[in-house]
């Protein structure tokens, strides 16, 4: 996979289907995507150091950030609108956020609601943005009662993933990006493990892609992204997010396993395989020592899904689907 042709994966969104690239120094071809969409002037949200941080082409702003879930806030939403304010941001202009996840989540929610909505290119620089959060237009920031209660649905113009950007990360974030890979073997992936990180990385994004061109909105289909996210969430704010989303998406897809098979949707050998699978990737397949079964359930009881009681997307003799109304004492066994 080469500079001059990368791997190339539309999400097929009518009017407003859009690009992404995958492959070394694709983060070059920003200014060619900001001349796309007519961009006059944009404002680059930049959680990377200058050298990693490309130029537009077009006059701009750069306004550092910080990735984490502690900047994950309204108030960060706030200081960024603000600042497209001052630098005098149109609806004819453009967004870039340059960084991990948290990132691109709150720069999406910032820019689908600035002038009530203003083009956004993603340029993910982790491993986790890239191969999920960037890709899809869901934004959202967290409050204190939950991940990701604020947000809205806005797609992006384009998704740069420049596999350079992985580089430069700790081998801690590289891993935590694996949590999502893990949980895509169960949704239609493939298995990955071995794979080169761009294939894996492409074969994601092209899971993904077609997931969100059948169900934008989550009425259906999409819930299969969340697999693992449900308990993963829930861990991240137990844990004072000190448990990484994709360190604690692999200890959620080792619980969907174990859930699935306390309920009789699968034996026991396919739940043996999300352990296995999980800790193929290097990641802890444990419940961290410590946190409180009870405040788990609590915290996943405000769960975005949990509109009838319980919910899980769990595997089946159908494959993974959004199973409802999940018994307690179920969760409870899985748990322990």
């Amino acid at each position: 996979m080469t500079t001059e042709h990368p791997a190339r994966i539309e999400v097929a969104l009518g009017e407003r289907a859009y690009p992404v690239l995958i492959g070394p120094g694709v983060r070059h071809r920003l200014p060619a995507e900001v001349a796309r969409i007519g961009a006059r002037r944009v404002v680059v949200v930049s959680a990377r150091p200058p050298e990693w941080t490309p130029d537009p082409g077009v006059p701009h702003r750069v306004v550092p950030a910080r990735d984490g879930e502690h900047d994950k806030t309204l108030a960060t939403v706030e200081h960024l609108c603000r600042a497209f304010a001052e630098f005098g941001l149109t609806r004819t202009d453009a967004v870039v956020s340059c960084g991990g996840g948290t990132t691109t989540d709150v720069v999406g929610l910032a820019a689908g609601l600035y002038h009530r909505g203003i083009a956004v290119i993603h340029l993910p620089t982790s491993l986790l943005a890239q191969v999920d959060a960037s890709v899809g237009g869901k934004t959202a920031v967290n409050l204190p009662e939950g991940k990701n209660l604020v947000g809205v649905y806005w797609q992006p113009r384009a998704v740069l993933c420049d596999t350079e950007h992985l580089t430069t990360l700790p081998e801690r974030e590289r891993r935590n990006g694996y949590g999502e890979i893990a949980r895509a073997h169960f949704i239609g992936a493939g298995d990955l493990r071995g794979r080169p990180v761009a294939e894996q990385i492409a074969a994601c994004v092209a899971l993904k892609a077609r997931v969100v061109a059948a169900d934008e909105r989550d009425g259906g289909l999409r819930h299969i992204l969340n697999y693992g996210h449900t308990l993963g969430h829930a861990l991240e704010v137990a844990t004072g997010f000190r448990l990484r989303h994709g360190e604690a998406v692999g200890v959620g897809t080792v619980f969907a396993g174990r859930l699935a098979g306390v309920l009789g949707r699968i034996g026991p050998e396919r739940v043996a395989e999300h352990r296995e699978v999980v800790a193929g990737y290097g990641l802890d397949p444990e419940l961290p020592a410590g946190v409180d079964h009870d405040e788990l359930v609590a915290l996943m009881r405000r769960d975005k899904k949990a509109t009838a009681g319980l919910s899980f997307v769990l595997d089946g003799p159908d494959g993974p689907e959004l199973v409802a109304d999940v018994p307690p004492e179920a969760i409870h066994t899985a748990l322990r």
